[in-house]
């Protein structure tokens, strides 16, 4: 039985993601922002056979110095927990960051530092008791930087990259850390955009996260196709790849 700590556990994809935790009867400590949704989401995961489930509501993960004693009540209320997932995320206005640089940095703070902080803390947990999964989300938007975004781009570019040495770091004490890199998926995140078919659901990327944590996967694209499409972006030569419009 896992004992599962979930930052941002009120977005769609952590609630398609834990519901399949729930029903193996794990055990969890939820972390968001908003009570209400917290309680919700608590006891959706009771009523699919989740044997314990607590809630926290944090208003900024930015608040850097809070980030230890949240982790240290969650060990504690999950008496030793062994999985740490990472759902939440801002999309953030590039046009916007563009003209106001504290936009970007908002940006930055939320997607990446807050994340690298609250993950930092965790590992060096882990590491001490040679065991634990850590998985988090990141996104395709991280692998080649364009124009129109890519200060969140850059956000999970870094993410990516800092995941990456983490695992490599980790590896040696049996801890696994799987980065996630969806695609475009529908969420209220991307309620304004044009569903093609490119999109998938919360649900379908929920359960491809449940299966890879469970297999130790270190990189999960999802829809498995994203692998494909990001490896002939990513080999574009510099040169044509500047004058695209993407």
């Amino acid at each position: 039985m896992r004992k599962i700590v979930a930052l941002g556990a009120t977005s769609l994809i952590a609630q398609e993601t834990l519901k399949n935790f729930a029903k193996d009867k794990d055990s969890f400590f939820l972390i968001g922002r908003n009570e209400e949704k917290l309680n919700e989401v608590a006891k959706n995961l009771e009523v699919l056979g989740a044997s314990e489930v607590n809630v926290k509501v944090v208003k900024d993960v930015c608040d850097f110095k809070a980030h230890q004693e949240i982790i240290n009540e969650a060990d504690k209320m999950l008496s030793n927990f062994d999985n740490f997932f990472v759902f939440y995320g801002v999309l953030g206005n590039q046009k916007e960051m563009e003209e106001d640089f504290s936009k970007a940095k908002e940006l930055l703070d939320v997607n990446f530092i807050s994340v690298a902080s609250f993950v930092s803390i965790v590992a060096n947990k882990f590491e001490k008791e040679k065991r634990g999964n850590i998985a988090v989300i990141s996104s395709v938007a991280g692998d080649r930087g364009r124009q129109s975004n890519y200060f969140y781009g850059a956000s999970k570019g870094g993410l990516s990259v800092f995941l990456e040495g983490l695992r490599n770091r980790l590896s040696f004490s049996n801890v696994n850390v799987l980065t996630v890199k969806p695609g475009f998926v529908a969420t209220p995140m991307t309620a304004h955009r044009e569903k093609g078919l490119l999109f998938a659901s919360a649900d379908y990327v929920g359960k491809t996260i449940y299966k890879a944590v469970k297999k130790n996967k270190n990189v999960l694209y999802t829809p498995c196709f994203w692998w494909g499409i990001m490896f002939i972006v990513k080999h574009i030569p510099e040169c044509i790849f500047k004058k695209m419009k993407m």
